[in-house]
């Protein structure tokens, strides 16, 4: 095996790879982490507009609220990171601002495009449930794909492991290859499993609100096993911060879930259905006159 420290390899698929982590095009740098983030944002957004009208939303509605959501995931990215390695930071605050060192946290981007959706729809007077159901699936697109930013980054790695899917990677201290589960990869799987699943589920929804909470409890759920394997969790005391808050959200999720599920929804309710009903009675409106 090419021991140099810049490749990764998968001896249990055979696979050995040397990544770039950027690339320079005269005075030019292009973080590849970077290009894997937008390029899964795009992909969200090209998903969104393919079906916006599903759910009852306009694409100009989609457009601008994207406009809205990014600005906030990306700054409650940063604070969630810095507020839990708030040693790095403490000397230097205005450290927080160098957002393109590194030093983001998925959670805490979840939390801030949930903001940003809720200020949207307050602002444009659009059912708030509605938005949040086709954003989570966007959020499963853009997280399975964005993992991959990790892998070119060498980084958000697990514990030690002689598994399968084994990762090895060169360690500068010891000098040595060492296997790592490959945490990016479990993660990017899960989500992409989920958004399968909750891509078909959406079809059939009952009521609005019905597949974010789905969203909740399938990334939680995946998010709380898989973090506890990582050796660069956020901590908060003895707690990996996002392991807990992971935990908490499937469980709170699952429990509306069930309780919903022994209620009655008349599909009329749906935010697309008063869309269409509203459009109808426009339309009649403007037929008898």
């Amino acid at each position: 095996m090419n021991n140099s420290y810049t490749i990764i390899s998968f001896p249990g698929l055979g696979i050995e790879l040397d990544p770039l982590r950027q690339i320079t095009i005269g005075p030019l740098t292009i973080h590849l982490y970077g290009m894997i983030i937008a390029f899964g944002l795009m992909l969200a957004v090209l998903y969104g507009w393919k079906r916006c009208k599903q759910f009852g939303i306009k694409g100009d509605d989609l457009t601008d609220g994207v406009l809205y959501i990014v600005p906030f995931a990306i700054l409650c990215a940063r604070l969630y990171y810095c507020a839990f390695k708030w040693e790095e930071y403490a000397a230097n605050p205005i450290s927080i601002l160098y957002i393109w060192e590194g030093g983001l946290a998925i959670y805490g981007g979840v939390i801030g495009a949930v903001i940003g959706v809720i200020v949207f729809c307050k602002v444009r007077k659009i059912k708030t449930a509605a938005v949040l159901d086709l954003t989570t699936l966007g959020f499963l697109i853009g997280q399975s794909i964005g993992r991959w930013g990790n892998f070119f980054n060498r980084e958000a790695f697990g514990g030690p492991t002689e598994s399968f899917l084994r990762m090895g990677l060169y360690n500068t201290v010891t000098r040595t290859v060492e296997f790592h589960h490959p945490t990016f990869l479990y993660e990017s799987v899960w989500n992409l499993t989920g958004f399968v699943i909750l891509h078909f589920l959406s079809k059939r929804r009952q009521y609005d609100g019905q597949i974010a909470l789905g969203y909740v409890l399938w990334y939680g759920l995946g998010r709380a096993i898989i973090e506890g394997l990582r050796t660069d969790s956020l901590y908060w005391g003895p707690f990996r911060v996002s392991q807990v808050l992971a935990a908490v959200s499937c469980v709170a999720a699952a429990a509306v879930l069930m309780f919903m599920m022994y209620r009655k929804h008349d599909k009329a309710n749906l935010f697309v259905n008063q869309v269409a009903a509203r459009e109808a009675a426009e339309e009649a409106k403007e037929a008898e006159e």
